[in-house]
């Protein structure tokens, strides 16, 4: 394995973490930018409302890219046994 090869598999497994965790994080940060507006405009300043609809924003994007977070995992997954395999000793 050159020093190349090695620094591609990297690449690939952080531009694979951002895609599998982007719309997790996306979700709430949306949620707390609009939770966070609803509060100033309100003055009501309690960390404990912010922090059930950015739960229930994770869950909710968990159950709906969820399918297709898995997906790319295995994908990564199975391209990195495969080139294991092709490695010779």
């Amino acid at each position: 394995m050159t020093i190349a090869l090695a620094i591609d598999w990297y690449r690939k497994m952080l531009w694979t973490a951002v895609l599998v965790g982007g719309p997790v994080i996306l979700a709430g940060v949306v949620i707390g930018l609009i939770v966070a507006i609803l509060q100033a405009a309100t003055q009501m300043n309690d960390s404990a409302v912010a922090f059930a609809p950015k739960a229930a924003a994770t869950i909710a994007a968990i159950v709906i890219a969820g399918p297709w977070m898995l997906a790319q995992l295995v994908d990564f997954t199975t391209s990195i046994f495969v080139a294991v395999g092709r490695l010779h000793p």
